[in-house]
């Protein structure tokens, strides 16, 4: 058991580093992203729409943990960029889905190589990282 004195200090804090390094990985993504004329989030909903076209917003706030009012601007910004559209559904006037256009879809090539290059920017061997992915994803789903 730690003392008093101990418990509050912030190197023994789980939050610290996981938000230090969560921030720090991201900006490691910012120069590679570039090349795509994306920013991270941007990334992350181009990440969700490459494995399955034509999703609901409510589809894509759950598979990205956030709120669909989060999204809704950053994908109003996408679909000005010409990446995506988005469509009221017929069947239901308050779900909108989410489709990638020709441009969203090209841009899928070039980002095939953003991991491989993120990976050369990190200090963790290929077994850590898959070590680090696995716990992240147990605290995640553990939430």
């Amino acid at each position: 058991m730690l003392e008093e004195s101990e418990v509050l200090k912030l190197e023994r804090q789980l939050c610290f580093p996981l938000y230090t390094a969560s921030r720090l990985t991201t900006q490691c993504y910012q120069p590679i992203l570039q090349e795509l004329n994306l920013t991270y989030p941007q990334y992350l909903v181009m990440l969700v729409l490459w494995e399955k076209n034509n999703l609901s917003l409510s589809d894509i706030a759950q598979k990205l943990y956030l709120q669909s009012n989060t999204l809704t601007p950053l994908l109003k910004r996408m679909e000005e960029l010409g990446l995506l559209t988005r469509i009221r559904s017929k069947q239901d006037e308050r779900s909108i889905c989410i489709s990638l256009t020709e441009k969203g879809e090209t841009l899928k090539t070039q980002a095939e190589q953003v991991p491989s290059k993120l990976m050369q920017q990190i200090s963790l061997t290929k077994d850590e990282a898959i070590q680090l992915h696995t716990l992240l994803y147990k605290l995640i789903q553990g939430s």
